[in-house]
This record gives C-alpha cells, structure tokens and sequence, in this order.
C-alpha cells in the first residue's frame, strides 16, 4: 500500500531530474512517483485524485 500522495514533492522531484538529471519529463514523473512508492506517475495521479475525491487510500 502506498501512501498519500505528495503532490509537491512529486513536483520537486520531477522538475530536478528533468532538468539536471536530463531525462525527458515522463520518465522524470515516474521516477518521482516511483520514489513515493507508485508504480509511475499515472498511478501517483490516479491515487491522488481518488483520495481527493473520497479521502481514503486504495487498499
């Protein structure tokens, strides 16, 4: 089970490894998502929107 996503982080961390790491901005998203512990960025947005809108986490 991952946690609630951090949305800013996410963002942090993306920016730095597009920027200085040079990878392109999908891979940099997820690799941030990864970090968090969700499988890539769509799934770190698909949790992420499914806690806002019901605020639990998927089991």
């Amino acid at each position: 089970m991952t946690g609630v996503p951090d949305i800013d982080a996410f963002e942090e961390r993306a920016a730095i490894l597009e920027f200085e790491g040079g990878l392109s901005r999908r891979e940099a998203e997820d690799r941030a998502a990864q970090a968090q512990g969700f499988r890539d960025a769509d799934h770190f947005r698909q949790v992420l929107a499914d806690y806002l809108l019901t605020g639990r986490l998927p089991h």
